[in-house]
């Protein structure tokens, strides 16, 4: 799920930031140029990791800013095909379910990569009839039993294909910056996007593998695991 990535660039280090250590001071100017950003064909850059090398830094004329060129270490999300990962539904509609890991939320389950016998259909069981994707299985006795995907569920899902976009300013069209275009499941371009399946045994809402004490049990954080964290 996570990897480090190699890259060269002129780190900037103003006068306010002197007073840091060099190493601060360029971890501090790659934190806030690269986290949260995407890469194209790299992934979601998390974090400075670790210094490769770093040059003599020269001094800006007129700007006291001192420039250095430096070889670092980042830390980037950008799971592999066939990984299994944790999510939370945020919403569904009829082209598909779409999941967040809390950090990363371009992440969509088509209704093709759902378990065979699944339908978007409304929900019975509630009064306002939301609909929601309801997978149908025999309960070997002529009846059927019904399993729901429903919003704010915990769902395991297989990584299945990336999708990239290159957004740079010097690549985007007129129809980037268009609110209104939208693509096959209804969402704007980014730059990163993950299609993910849960249409193999073992995946999909967490409840109905663990049942409610074991998934209650699985979101809760170990006794010694809390401690550790204090």
């Amino acid at each position: 799920m996570y990897t480090l990535a190699t890259i060269a660039d002129v780190v900037q280090i103003h006068p306010t930031d002197f007073p840091k250590t060099s190493l601060r001071a360029i971890e501090d100017f790659v934190n806030t140029k690269y986290a949260d950003k995407v890469i194209h064909k790299v992934g979601l850059c998390l974090g400075f990791h670790s210094l490769i090398s770093a040059s003599e830094g020269l001094i800006g004329h007129g700007t006291g800013i001192v420039n250095v060129n430096v070889d670092f270490r980042i830390l980037v999300f950008r799971p592999f095909k066939g990984e299994i990962l944790s999510a939370t539904i945020t919403h569904s509609n009829i082209r598909g379910i779409y999941l967040s890991m809390d950090f990363f939320e371009d992440i969509v389950v088509p209704p093709a990569l759902l378990p065979e016998n699944t339908e978007w259909c409304k929900d019975e069981q509630d009064e306002g009839g939301t609909e929601v994707f309801i997978w149908r299985t025999d309960d070997g006795e002529g009846g059927t039993n019904e399993f729901y995907f429903d919003r704010a569920e915990k769902v395991l899902f297989r990584v299945e294909q990336e999708e990239w976009n290159d957004l740079s300013p010097q690549m985007k069209r007129p129809d980037d910056y268009d609110e209104s275009v939208t693509d096959e499941y209804g969402m704007r371009k980014v730059p990163y996007r993950i299609i993910g399946s849960m249409m193999h045994s073992g995946l999909g809402p967490t409840l109905w593998w663990l049942g409610e004490e074991g998934a209650a049990e699985d979101a809760e954080p170990a006794a010694e695991d809390v401690e550790m964290a204090g």
